[in-house]
């Protein structure tokens, strides 16, 4: 396991210690990537060290620090942990899903326009292999102030589960707008309807509460490379417990089985075919494992859980609130919910005039802003690294960018 960090190096809201190496002066880009700490680039390292030391006898013990991943992933979801399986990407985890629910011809699924593809695709594959029905939901309706009683969107939603539905997907945020979505809302009418509620929520979990007991979520997968700030090729996949025995495991592999690795261990007699799947959320995880990325994952939850999610939310919302402010002042279109509930750790902008995104991006990038062009729109994600002190060195790049006096 790695060592503990020095004391003078635990994690602290606005302070980007751990990250000493970190070239952009303002990192805004975590919805998009987000850098290594050096927590993660020390578990890397011990990881790599104990294997070329021992070989395969380091196996066990790296085995266990997948275990204890699991039950952070757990504390960080609301979940208990063996309702968490290990995947590669939040892409994975909807795939596994898609294959394995025990559809019939004709079922319906509820999508939304304007999500990420990977919250598509996978049901696009599924539609054809199984003959599904699709239907896409507009995301405008979400994305308007609205008065007391239910949002015209949960309004157009409970209209289309009027017709029998077997499942929305839906992201927890949106990767272009940054609008949160009411998950334990809409999660209330699926089942309402009868339907089920499988959540992609690579853009919030990390940065924005969330409870998926408590929002009754029946699904939900989630990369660990961005609000997470572990490595690619991990991520995460959540199972609600009533659900698994339903599901087909069509992506099971050899580790799949109950006692999948016994017979390389126990002694001789042990190979069998037969050994039942697993009725967990971790049949999915059929072969060899990314033990990096678990580490690596392990130690960047240590520091977030540490932290806690409800503080680090407040401190970017602080941080979004004042760039925000800045942004407006200078002309820009803010794409952010003016309601509390819809925010998350994105802000996205349009340019006065209009603007040409893709070459103010580049000309924050050689200021030493790192941000994103999602689709045309130029999108900020502080995390809990970012301190408020970085904002006038931002504003101060975009009015060069500009050509502001």
């Amino acid at each position: 396991m790695p060592d503990p960090l020095p004391a003078a190096l635990v994690p602290r809201l606005g302070d980007r210690s751990l990250f000493p190496t970190l070239e952009p002066a303002a990192y805004l880009n975590h919805a998009a990537i987000s850098p290594h700490s050096l927590a993660v680039q020390r578990a890397v390292t011990a990881v790599t060290a104990d294997y070329a030391r021992r070989g395969i006898g380091a196996f066990l013990t790296w085995d266990a620090e997948r275990q204890r991943l699991r039950a952070s992933l757990a504390r960080l979801l609301g979940a208990e942990a063996e309702d968490i399986a290990l995947v590669a990407n939040t892409t994975r985890g909807v795939t596994d899903i898609a294959l394995c629910l025990p559809w019939r011809p004709g079922d319906r699924v509820l999508l939304f326009e304007g999500e990420f593809p990977a919250n598509v695709t996978p049901w696009q594959r599924a539609a054809e292999l199984f003959g599904l029905e699709l239907e896409m939901l507009p995301l405008r309706d979400f994305l308007h102030d609205h008065g007391p009683g239910e949002s015209p969107g949960l309004q157009r939603l409970r209209t289309a589960l009027a017709r029998p539905t077997r499942l929305v997907a839906v992201s927890a945020v949106q990767f272009q707008s940054g609008l949160r979505m009411p998950v334990t809302e809409i999660s209330r009418l699926c089942h309402e309807a009868g339907a089920e509620l499988f959540v992609d929520a690579i853009q919030g979990l990390g940065v924005c509460p969330l409870d998926v007991i408590a929002s009754q979520i029946d699904y939900l997968s989630a990369g660990g490379h961005k609000w997470m700030m572990g490595c690619e090729g991990l991520g995460c996949l959540y199972i609600r417990r009533d659900r698994v025995a339903a599901l087909r495991p069509h992506v099971a592999g050899w580790l799949s089985h109950e006692d999948g690795l016994g017979f390389l261990l126990a002694g001789a007699g042990l190979l069998r075919h037969d050994r039942p799947i697993r009725q967990r959320a971790d049949f999915v995880e059929g072969g060899a494992y990314n033990t990096i990325g678990c580490a690596a994952l392990a130690a960047s939850l240590d520091l977030i859980l540490e932290l806690g999610v409800p503080a680090i939310f407040m401190h970017v919302q602080r941080y979004i609130d004042e760039l925000e402010d800045g942004l407006r002042s200078r002309g820009f279109t803010s794409l952010r919910a003016r309601e509390a509930a819809g925010r998350s750790g994105i802000l996205s902008v349009l340019p006065p005039n209009p603007g040409d995104v893709i070459s103010l991006q580049r000309a924050l990038g050689e200021r030493g802003v790192s941000c994103s062009t999602p689709d045309g729109v130029l999108r900020f994600s502080p995390h809990w690294p970012n301190a408020l002190t970085e904002i006038p060195g931002v504003l101060a790049a975009l009015d060069a960018a500009l050509g502001n006096p």
